[in-house]
């Protein structure tokens, strides 16, 4: 641990990042998730080396901040002692309830060890960027489509049986489609995508490959039958079935792939729309939140989320020590800022207790819109108090706040939280509390307020919309049809 990993790294144990309130660490498990005796333990290290702040991450990781280069040498000492693996490499990453949930369509964790094993024997781990990434949904009641991925594979039922839709470069709604394969296609295409990344240089990710690159990874074995995709409209016609080709050196299909025949009927075109089923520029169900109660084989997973992502380590310590008290064998992490508790015997009680420390235990909750980092006084970078903003906008708005609605709160123009656009961001500089409508905090904001002011500003979009909105238009869309020049107007007015 000689240098700091820049920022845009990831922050694993070995290379801690330097932030605004110090070094920050990240921590995978191996094993998906953790016991809670092992969750209290790093929480009383994040409280003895750190500043006392521990996050779930949006991907679901596991953050410990505050540290300095010797207190990071020390935690990392202890997570070794406690025996956690952690994840290196390139992540290719599950669902929180892989393999233990009854309404997923296959475990996805066999095909992600496959291709994480693949992925190490063809020498890229070194070779592709930190932010590279892969997601393996086996489907079921906590989706991987919030999650971007460079490779997204998930599981389709279809009456030959279980295939895999892989598409590159997003999320569930925003990734393109490739092609609909068996588990072993969908690991040489995998592996072949990011080999074609890697050979464009470690900046690089799947959305810079291509048409002819991804017209190639499209022909890999894409020979689906027809019920995979049953709500496809072809608009280029269809492919004439021709022996796959590889689309890239070094790269051997299985003798399973490679010895099966052709589909009887014609295909149709991989590069024409939705093969996960969906129907082509149809509506995506907004993905169901880590929070609340999850039907398990014979008991419940219960989900708790943090607040923005972030909590004192004693309270999580609380927590995790009642669950422990109350049986719980497992904890673990979850895309979307949350914890998901297993093994409860009284959930409810668990649940109860997280509402009180100060956890999110509703999905409806309106700080589950909101995404802020940590700010001032806790970030050096920050220069508004970005939680107490989104406290008061969640408190005094929301009622205004709907699940259409995205709302970023930085505390500069690093845009940690969210680096993604959303509907509305406040962006703290030199002039106070910037707003973005619909980009990133890198844009240049349209209007400026004070930053003690800002959720004023943020009250009054929010009251013209509901005031403006038709019947059965979602808030995002009422924005949308206002126009950013009167939603600046808007939060500029009574400063």
């Amino acid at each position: 641990m000689n240098a700091f990993s820049r920022r845009g790294a990831c922050p694993a144990l070995s290379a801690p990042m330097q932030t605004g309130d110090g070094l920050l660490v990240r921590l995978n498990p191996v094993a998906g998730g953790l016991a809670p005796k092992s969750l209290i333990e790093l929480g009383e290290s994040a409280l003895r080396h750190g500043n006392g702040i521990m996050e779930v991450t949006a991907r679901g990781s596991l953050q410990i901040r505050g540290l300095t280069a010797e207190s990071a040498r020390l935690l990392a000492d202890e997570v070794d002692a406690l025996g956690i693996a952690v994840r290196s490499g390139v992540p290719v990453e599950t669902g929180p309830l892989a393999g233990i949930d009854p309404e997923e369509i296959v475990d996805p964790r066999p095909l992600a060890e496959r291709i994480s094993a693949a992925i190490e024997e063809a020498g890229l781990t070194t070779r592709l960027g930190p932010k590279v990434s892969v997601v393996v949904d086996g489907g079921g009641q906590l989706t991987m489509d919030a999650v971007t991925g460079d490779v997204r594979l998930k599981a389709v039922q279809a009456a030959a049986g279980i295939w895999w839709s892989v598409s590159i470069a997003g999320d569930g709604r925003s990734a393109k489609p490739l092609a609909a394969v068996d588990a072993d296609a969908g690991r040489d295409i995998t592996v072949a995508a990011l080999r074609m990344v890697s050979e464009k240089g470690r900046e690089a990710h799947t959305r810079d490959l291509s048409e002819r690159q991804l017209a190639s990874l499209a022909s890999w074995h894409s020979f689906a039958p027809p019920s995979v995709l049953p709500d496809i409209s072809p608009t280029r016609g269809e492919i004439e079935p021709s022996p796959p080709v590889s689309p890239i050196a070094k790269i051997e299909p299985s003798s399973k792939v490679a010895g099966r025949a052709p589909s009887a009927e014609l295909p149709i075109s991989p590069l024409v729309g939705e093969m996960s089923g969906r129907t082509e520029g149809g509506a995506v169900e907004r993905p169901r939140l880590p929070i609340g109660f999850f039907e398990m084989n014979a008991d419940h997973a219960l989900g708790i989320a943090l607040p923005y992502g972030s909590m004192p380590a004693q309270n999580l310590i609380d927590l995790a020590t009642q669950a422990a008290n109350l049986g719980a064998s497992e904890v673990r992490l979850a895309p979307g800022r949350a914890l998901l508790f297993l093994g409860l015997s009284a959930p409810s009680t668990l649940q109860s207790s997280a509402a009180a420390l100060g956890f999110v235990t509703d999905p409806a909750d309106p700080r589950t819109r909101i995404a802020a980092c940590p700010g001032t006084p806790a970030c050096a970078s920050g220069r508004i108090a970005t939680r107490a903003i989104a406290e008061t906008i969640a408190k005094e708005s929301a009622d205004l706040l709907d699940a259409s609605l995205s709302l970023h709160i930085s505390g500069c123009a690093k845009g940690c939280a969210h680096p993604g656009t959303a509907a509305l961001t406040l962006v703290g500089d030199e002039n106070g509390a910037g707003l973005v409508v619909d980009g990133t905090a890198k844009a240049l904001p349209a209007a400026y307020r004070p930053g003690y002011d800002a959720a004023r500003g943020v009250a009054g979009i929010l009251a013209a919309i509901r005031d403006a909105r038709h019947q059965g238009e979602t808030a995002a869309a009422c924005l949308k049809r206002l126009g950013a020049a009167g939603i600046a107007e808007l939060y500029r007015r009574n400063q």
